[in-house]
């Protein structure tokens, strides 16, 4: 048989008891219309921890959640209110983010840092360019050689400049 000639079939859920499942036959366009969205729906769910069906029950689902039996009940929210009254779940969880105070903070160093470097080197934007173009990190071999410098000159000058900018990040 090939695969266009597979049979396919729809989960069709009995109006009286929601866990008992028939399977009716469908096309294979009908197939292809309906089950993206079931299966999109049901990945969902379990991503979030509400899809609790069985691998071998799969072929019950139609991606009416509410009214299967391996909807995990009870799903929080954390926008849901308190049974207190007193703000969400959302309010107690601690946010690891930096502090803005913090982030303008870094800046303000890091504009400082650049300032410093721009008098120290006249050709400090195509060193922080380079830098900026390889994040994952740039040897200093590399950016003597884009500036037409020998390597060990360069690299003494960047030990007294990174000695110097130390200073300024440690405040001294």
């Amino acid at each position: 048989m090939q695969n266009n000639d597979k049979q396919r079939y729809y989960p069709l859920r009995d109006p009286e008891n929601p866990t008992k499942v028939t399977l009716i036959s469908i096309t294979e366009e009908q197939y292809r219309s309906l089950y993206p969205e079931i299966w999109r729906i049901r990945n969902r769910e379990q991503n979030h921890g509400c899809c609790m069906c069985p691998k071998c029950y799969l072929w019950k689902c139609d991606s009416q959640c509410d009214l299967c039996e391996y909807h995990a009940p009870n799903t929080i929210s954390f926008n849901d209110p308190l049974p207190d009254g007193e703000g969400t779940l959302g309010d107690y969880i601690p946010d690891d983010n930096s502090s803005i105070e913090d982030v303008v903070a870094d800046r303000q160093l890091l504009a400082q840092l650049i300032d410093r470097l721009r008098q120290l080197d006249p050709e400090a934007d195509t060193i922080i360019q380079l830098w900026k173009d390889h994040p994952e990190g740039i040897s200093d071999r590399k950016i003597a050689e884009a500036l037409g410098r020998p390597q060990r000159t360069f690299a003494d000058q960047m030990k007294k400049y990174r000695t110097d900018l130390r200073r300024i990040r440690n405040g001294k």
